[in-house]
């Protein structure tokens, strides 16, 4: 289980370069808006809910994430996005 502040969630998510919650549904197998909901999106017809416990506070509240492997790999890709600069 990792948290994070769902303001540092949205953060990262609008840190990505374009077409990365492509990318990191492909490379998961996950359907694209899964990967959206899992950075805060409520589309739940089309993609799955997240496994995530949001508790209310300052900066968005806490997000008790149960599995960050999308979080792991959108972090990668902005540190590559990083190093490309």
């Amino acid at each position: 289980m990792r948290n994070i502040t769902f303001e540092k969630l949205r953060q990262i998510k609008h840190a990505l370069p374009e077409g990365s919650i492509t990318q990191i549904a492909t490379e998961l197998n996950l359907d694209e808006q899964t990967v959206r909901n899992y950075f805060g999106a409520k589309n739940y017809q089309e993609g799955e809910l997240v496994e995530f416990y949001k508790e209310q506070g300052p900066q968005g509240g806490v997000v008790h994430l149960q599995d960050d492997s999308i979080l792991n790999r959108a972090l990668q890709i902005i540190g590559e996005k990083t190093v490309a600069l």
